[in-house]
C-alpha cells in the first residue's frame, strides 16, 4: 500500500513539474498575454490601452544585430501607419539602461519604447528569438506573428497588416 501511494505521488510530482516548466508559445489566433509597463516617455502602457487601434508589439534589444537591422523600416512603418490606426510598441530586453537610452537617441526611434530587462513580457509570449513581433487586434487576439527581422515597408508586409484594419 505504501509503495502504491509513493508511486502515485512520484507520478503526480513528475506531472506537475513537467507542466510547470513547459513554456507557452503564443501563436496566431490566440489571445495575447496581458502586460503592463512604463514606457520611456513615462506613460503606463498595456495591451488593452490602445483605444481600438492595432498593436504591433516588437521584442528587440540593442545587442541584437537583426533587431537593429529592422529598426529603420519599423520607424518608417510607424510613421506611415499611425494615421491608419496602428501603434508600434518596442519592448527592449536590454539590461544596461544607459546603453539602451544612448542607442535610442542615436537611432531616433519614433515609436513607443520600453525596457523590460528581466524579459518578463517576452517570456509570457514564449519569445526566444529576437526580433519577434506580434500584431494584436483591439480585442487582444494575435493576428500575425513575425519571427526574425522584417522589412516593414515591404508591400507584402504592409498588405498583411492593412488587411486587419
Amino acid at each position: 500500500m505504501i509503495k502504491l501511494v509513493i508511486g502515485l505521488l512520484v507520478v503526480a510530482l513528475v506531472y506537475v513539474a513537467g507542466t510547470t516548466l513547459e513554456q507557452r508559445i503564443v501563436g496566431v489566433g490566440e489571445t495575447a498575454p496581458r502586460f503592463s509597463i512604463t514606457a520611456d516617455n513615462g506613460k503606463a502602457i498595456s495591451r488593452s490601452e490602445f483605444g481600438g487601434k492595432l498593436l504591433v508589439l516588437n521584442f528587440w534589444a540593442t545587442w541584437c544585430p537583426p533587431c537593429i537591422q529592422e529598426l529603420p523600416s519599423l520607424n518608417e512603418f510607424q510613421d506611415r501607419m499611425r494615421a491608419k490606426g496602428v501603434v508600434v510598441v518596442g519592448i527592449s530586453l536590454d539590461k544596461n539602461e544607459q546603453v539602451y537610452k544612448q542607442f535610442l537617441q542615436r537611432a531616433k526611434v519614433s515609436f513607443v519604447t520600453a525596457r523590460d530587462p528581466e524579459a518578463n513580457i517576452s517570456s509570457s509570449y514564449g519569445t526566444f528569438k529576437y526580433p519577434e513581433t506580434y500584431v494584436i487586434s483591439p480585442d487582444g487576439k494575435v493576428l500575425e506573428k513575425f519571427i526574425g527581422p522584417e522589412n516593414w515597408m515591404n508591400p507584402e508586409v504592409l498588405s498583411r497588416i492593412e488587411k486587419h484594419l
